[in-house]
């Protein structure tokens, strides 16, 4: 989940507010991004990705706004870089593991080509009927092959049969953070050479740096350890190249080479 707040409960800073203050608003479960600065993170949406984000996009990120769990969407600006990275890998043949109202799916259907297909797994399929209206508006729910419920016995089944094995690009995981290790050791053998992973939620609220008696909200302090311990394994993967980015709430991009 990205953690992310509403542009109505989200706030500048005033010309009378200190450093201290802002940093503190910054720790904030719920912001947006990393970005020490509100009016440059919101320069960044008005300038790049409000403008080109399309309108079925947009009228689901207002939808889930208004979602008692909107701090588990992803970020517009993360939607817009996964749009962009699906077309810059020319990826057909994908899977998202965590789809809650579908905005991360949505910027995929619409990145793939009229054919392209996704495997989506969520153990919510109420959330997913949620924007499910505005996905089959945009015209791309034809892509989209929905299953409820865990994910790991589908990847087991996936896995089970070697013909699975190097046939996705791409693959995006948004899901439980405490079981991000055990996708990865399957979707390491599913995802194709030269095809990506993405994992979101890698700076975890940036609680990956804060020492371990910093005041933490439970759920971040629960999973903070989980997403240490991906982040140390995927640094020392030989099989795959990375790269971390501060987007939305820090994303991993894994490239499988061998």
């Amino acid at each position: 989940m990205a953690t992310t707040t509403t542009e109505a409960t989200k706030t500048s800073p005033t010309n009378g507010e200190d450093r201290q203050s802002q940093n503190l608003r910054h720790q904030e479960v719920g912001h947006k991004s990393l970005l020490q600065s509100d009016d440059l993170y919101q320069y960044i949406l008005e300038t790049s990705v409000y403008p080109r984000e399309p309108e079925s996009m947009k009228e689901l990120r207002e939808v889930t706004a208004k979602h008692p769990w909107n701090i588990m969407t992803t970020s517009a600006d993360e939607g817009q870089f996964l749009n962009m990275l699906i077309k810059l890998v020319n990826a057909k043949n994908t899977m998202e593991i965590g789809v809650y109202t579908g905005y991360s799916l949505l910027a995929t259907a619409l990145a793939l080509p009229e054919d392209g297909k996704i495997l989506a797994m969520d153990v919510n399929r109420e959330n997913y009927e949620l924007g499910l209206p505005i996905i089959e508006k945009a015209g791309v729910a034809h892509k989209i092959d929905f299953r409820e419920g865990p994910a790991l016995p589908v990847l087991d089944e996936l896995v089970a049969d070697e013909k699975n094995h190097g046939t996705y690009d791409f693959i995006f995981v948004d899901a439980d953070k405490d079981n991000y290790i055990n996708y990865h050791k399957r979707l390491i053998d599913l995802v194709k050479v030269g095809g990506v992973i993405g994992y979101d939620n890698t700076l975890w609220n940036g609680s990956v740096v804060a020492p371990p008696d910093a005041p933490m909200r439970k759920y971040v302090r629960y999973y903070r350890d989980f997403v240490l311990e991906l982040n140390k394994a995927l640094a020392a993967d030989p099989r795959i190249e990375i790269c971390m980015l501060p987007v939305g709430d820090g994303i991993t991009i894994c490239r499988r080479i061998n």
